[in-house]
């Protein structure tokens, strides 16, 4: 074989998701889309197990595509709210009782005696192994449901969000950027004010402290609403034009009754026995919002600069939560005892296998997506 036939052999690169930069970062509704779709899993089933795996295919997504801006550090916040929630939970079925019956008695509290009236409810009396058990099912749902959502409000910039939205969301649109963009800038407010008085030799604990800090980040945050609703309004954003008087009627028809569809179509899917016809009221909702929506958009005069893009990274992301949730519902309805271990009699709970591997569907974001700098290091003009 001679010299000019011969050709050098390249090694393959590994594929691996690119940098994330302007022109290529994931819209926020993918995010709130994959997130949405874990938390539809997570109200499947009160399986610990599934619940447990739920939040950490959250955690790990989260730790490895969430930035270093100031939404990004609300995920440990959401983290102790579910954890406050599981436990008020406990301290409830403890003093209120609960109507599980239960054969294994750990203590007995002082019993309250209350009138005919209130028949059904007690304070104190015996509690039992059955109902601490049950109540640590139910606040561990509720708890992997406000996770997901911290993994959103983690993963999704606000700003980019609201660019998203279509013109006659306006005003809703403005409210809850306001509302996702408060708790995010009080968390990182909590930590400048706590590294400020330790290094000033002041406590960051106890109850004086709590106080001390809490007037300044609720200032400050109330503040900086106020000031990006100002310049909003200064920027123009909300101006309306003119349009015709049936055009403004049918408008409102087709959304308020679409976000009804919705809302109904999403309670038959969250609900145990509603999946049957959810999805259709869902589609016939989604359906109708959308023209209302692109109706009255029309009203709207805003203009978008570099408006977000769905590439096959963002469709991936979104579907990975629409395929957990719904391979979660399907395993609802195969094997309903799985997702919902019983506690009376007491039984250890067992991970089913399917469920399970659906579930890990849910890490493909922290593969396709795009990866963020390191924290702390300086961003390029392309990523800012």
């Amino acid at each position: 074989m001679t010299a000019s036939t011969t050709r050098p052999v390249r090694p393959r690169r590994p594929l691996h998701a690119p940098g994330a930069t302007r022109s290529n970062a994931l819209p926020a509704g993918a995010w709130w889309l994959w997130a949405l779709g874990l938390a539809t899993a997570a109200s499947r089933t009160t399986n610990p197990l599934l619940l447990g795996l739920l939040v950490g295919v959250a955690g790990y997504v989260v730790a490895a595509r969430r930035t270093d801006a100031p939404w990004a550090r609300s995920y440990g916040a959401f983290i102790k709210i579910g954890l406050f929630v599981v436990g008020v939970r406990l301290v409830f079925s403890v003093f209120l009782g609960s109507p599980v019956p239960g054969t294994h008695p750990l203590f007995t509290l002082p019993e309250v005696p209350l009138p005919d009236w209130a028949k059904g409810v007690r304070i104190g009396g015996r509690v039992t192994a059955e109902q601490l058990l049950f109540a640590l099912y139910d606040g561990a749902k509720l708890a992997t449901l406000l996770i997901c959502v911290g993994a959103a409000n983690s993963l999704a910039n606000p700003a980019r969000l609201l660019k998203s939205l279509p013109g006659a969301l306006y005003e809703a649109g403005v409210a809850v950027v306001v509302a996702m963009t408060f708790a995010p800038n009080m968390v990182a407010d909590v930590v400048r004010l706590r590294t400020a008085r330790r290094l000033r030799g002041r406590a960051t604990g106890g109850f004086k402290a709590v106080l001390q800090i809490g007037l300044p980040v609720l200032e400050g945050a109330l503040e900086r609403s106020v000031a990006l609703a100002a310049s909003m309004d200064a920027r123009g954003y909300g101006r309306s034009a003119q349009v015709p008087p049936a055009v403004r009627h049918t408008t409102n028809v087709l959304t308020l009754g679409g976000l009804l569809g919705v809302c109904a179509g999403t309670y038959g899917l969250l609900a145990a026995q509603g999946a049957v016809y959810g999805l259709p009221l869902l589609i016939a909702g989604l359906v109708a919002a959308m023209a209302g929506l692109r109706l009255g958009g029309a009203r709207s005069a805003r203009t978008r600069y570099r408006p977000d893009r769905w590439g096959a990274r963002a469709w991936l992301v979104a579907g990975s939560g629409a395929a957990v949730a719904a391979a979660m519902i399907w395993a609802g309805g195969v094997d309903a005892e799985a997702l919902h271990p019983g506690v009376v009699p007491l039984t250890t709970p067992v991970l089913p296998l399917r469920p399970a591997a659906a579930v890990l569907i849910g890490l493909l974001p922290a593969v396709v997506a795009p990866v963020p700098p390191p924290v702390g290091a300086p961003h390029s003009k392309e990523s800012q």
